[in-house]
C-alpha cells in the first residue's frame, strides 16, 4: 500500500489585483496552513508549489488549486479543458477569506457542478484545512494504489451469484482497475506441478485427522495461486473455488486466507464486487477485509450474524482448521475475530452504489451448520434493515475499526457514486 501522496499547489490570480498586495495575503494564508510556505511538517511529504504554471497539472496524486482572488473564474474556465485532458475528475479548490477568494471559488465550483463535474472548496480555519487535506491525501494515495491494478478472475463467478455482476468499463474508468480472465485450467496445471514437490509441514492448528490429511493439498492450492499471481502480474484475484471440490477434492479457503493476510486481496466464489470492496478498503485503510455473508438478522436490535470459511489469518487472534462447511471436505478456517469496532462495506459491481455502516463486533460463536468463522455484529437498526430491503448481493466486507467517514469520502471523491 502506498502510504503518502504527492501534493502540488497551483494558483490562479486575476490581473485586476495588485500582485504585491495579493502576495502578502497569500504568504500569510499559506503560512498559517503549511507552516513556512510550502515546507512540510517533519515526516511528511513536501507540498510542491507550482504557482500559475499548470503545465504539470495532474501529475501529482493531489492537485490543489488556490484561487487567490476574485475575477479568477474566467481563467479557471480557460484552463479547464487541459485539466480534464490530464485526467482530473475531482477539483480541490483552496480559498482564503480575503481578496474575494471564496466568492470566486464558489462560482467555479457551481460551474463545475453545472457541467457534471465534482469538487470542493477548502475554506475555514487552518486546522480544518490541514485536516481536510490529510483526508484528501489519504484518498489520493488509495486511488494511486488502485490505478493500474489488475485483478485476475480465475474461472467464472459462481452460478448462484446472480446479482453480483460487474462492469469492467466502469471499474477501469472510475478506479483504474483492469480485469483479466484466467482459465481454471491454468490454476489446475500449477496445482499439478506443486503436487510433484514436497510440501513443507503446515501446523495443523488442532485439526481433526481428516482435515490434517487435506492440509498438504490446501497448501498446494495456495502455492499454485501464488504462481498464477506472479505469472499473470495481477495484484488481486477472485476464484471460482467450488470447482476445486470436484477437480482436486479440496477447497481454496486456506489459500485465500493466506493470500489476504499477505496483502493480496482475494475473494472466493468469483465475486468481483466483493473483491473490489476488499481492494478499496485495503488501499484506504491498510486493513485486510473479511468476506462474509449474513446468516441471521434482527432488525429490531441491529444484530447480524456473519459467517464464512476464509477469514484472513492476520484478522484473527487465534484459529483452527475445520472442513469447508458446504462440502464437508478440504480446509476451512474457524477464526476468533477480536471484538471491537468494525465497518461493513460493499460496492456494487457497476460502481453506482455503496453500503457503508459502522458497528461493533460483540461475539464470536461456533455452530456446525454454518460457515466456520461466525461473528455477531451490532449495527444501527436502519443499517440492518438494508440487508432485508435493498442489499448489494449477499457477500459484504467486514473491516476492523471504524472507517465510515473515510470510505464515504472515497466513494464520493473518487466519483464512484453520489453518496
Amino acid at each position: 500500500m502506498k502510504n503518502k501522496a504527492t501534493v502540488s499547489i497551483y494558483s490562479i490570480t486575476s490581473g485586476l489585483h495588485d500582485e504585491a498586495a495579493v502576495k502578502s495575503v497569500s504568504d500569510e494564508f499559506l503560512g498559517s496552513i503549511f507552516g513556512t510556505g510550502t515546507e512540510a511538517a517533519p515526516g511528511e511529504e513536501p507540498y510542491i508549489w507550482k504557482g500559475a504554471d499548470f503545465s504539470e497539472f495532474g501529475t501529482a496524486d493531489l492537485n490543489i488549486i488556490y484561487i487567490r482572488t476574485g475575477g479568477a473564474e474566467g481563467i479557471f474556465k480557460s484552463l479547464l479543458p487541459d485539466m480534464l485532458a490530464a485526467g482530473t475528475d475531482y477539483f480541490t479548490l483552496l480559498a482564503s477569506g480575503k481578496s474575494n477568494s471564496l466568492a470566486a471559488s464558489l462560482e467555479i465550483l457551481s460551474y463545475l457542478r453545472q457541467n457534471g463535474l465534482k469538487g470542493e472548496v477548502l475554506h475555514g480555519s487552518p486546522e480544518y484545512i490541514r485536516s481536510r487535506i490529510e483526508v484528501l491525501k489519504q484518498i489520493a494515495a488509495a486511488r494511486a494504489t488502485l490505478s493500474g491494478a489488475a485483478i485476475g478472475i480465475i474461472g467464472k463467478p459462481s452460478d448462484w451469484l446472480i446479482a453480483s455482476g460487474y462492469d469492467t468499463e466502469a471499474m477501469l474508468r472510475k478506479l483504474g482497475v483492469a480485469t483479466q480472465e484466467i482459465l481454471m485450467d491454468e490454476l489446475l496445471e500449477a496445482f499439478k506441478e506443486e503436487r510433484s514437490k514436497m510440501v513443507n509441514s503446515v501446523p495443523d492448528a488442532g485439526a481433526a485427522p481428516e482435515v490434517r490429511a487435506s492440509l498438504p493439498d490446501a497448501t498446494r492450492i495456495y502455492l499454485a495461486l501464488k504462481k498464477v499471481v506472479e505469472e499473470n502480474e495481477i495484484s488481486a484475484l477472485t476464484l471460482r473455488c467450488f470447482d476445486l471440490l470436484g477437480t482436486v477434492h479440496n477447497t481454496g479457503c486456506y489459500a485465500l486466507a493466506k493470500l489476504n493476510a499477505e496483502g493480496i486481496p482475494s475473494s472466493c466464489e468469483g465475486d468481483v464486487p466483493a473483491l473490489l470492496s476488499m481492494m478499496v478498503a485495503h488501499a484506504l485503510t491498510g486493513r485486510t477485509g473479511f468476506q462474509a455473508n449474513p446468516a441471521r438478522i434482527d432488525t429490531e436490535t441491529g444484530e447480524i450474524l456473519f459467517a464464512h470459511c476464509t477469514i484472513p489469518f492476520d484478522m484473527v487472534d487465534e484459529y483452527n482448521y475445520d472442513t469447508h462447511f458446504e462440502s464437508g471436505i478440504g480446509v476451512g478456517i474457524h477464526g476468533h475475530f477480536p471484538e471491537g469496532p468494525v465497518t461493513v462495506f460493499k460496492l456494487s459491481g457497476s460502481l453506482d452504489r455503496a453500503f457503508i455502516a459502522e458497528g461493533e463486533l460483540f461475539r464470536n460463536q461456533y455452530e456446525a451448520n454454518l460457515c466456520r468463522t461466525q461473528v455477531w455484529l451490532r449495527l444501527a437498526p436502519d443499517d440492518a434493515r438494508y440487508f432485508l430491503t435493498d442489499p448489494i448481493g449477499n457477500h459484504h466486507i467486514i473491516i476492523p475499526g471504524h472507517h465510515g467517514t473515510l470510505l464515504r469520502e472515497f466513494v464520493r471523491g473518487a466519483l464512484v457514486v453520489d453518496y
